[in-house]
């Protein structure tokens, strides 16, 4: 009875682990996103309202990316990517 203890214990701290290291990993996808949207935005040539829904759609990616929520940052970007005409 104790070895089958110990094994369940050792599986549940190794799945754990696991799924820390799956959501660490996927916080990275919307932070190389956001850096390179940010390098195409220094380069960008906008209107004053274009740039307007640029920043807000940044700001929007941002929220979503530290909520850990990479799918709705990354359509934020990718449209303030489509606005910059990348």
């Amino acid at each position: 009875m104790k070895k089958i203890i110990a094994v369940t214990t050792l599986t549940v701290i190794a799945s754990l682990g696991l799924v820390a290291s799956q959501a660490h990993a996927a916080a990275a996808p919307c932070e190389e996103m956001l850096k390179n949207m940010r390098a195409a935005k220094t380069t960008a040539k906008l209107s004053d309202a274009d740039m307007a829904k640029v920043n807000d759609l940044e700001a929007k990616a941002i929220e979503r990316c530290n909520a850990d929520d990479d799918t709705r940052s990354d359509k934020f970007l990718a449209d303030a990517m489509k606005i910059m005409g990348k």
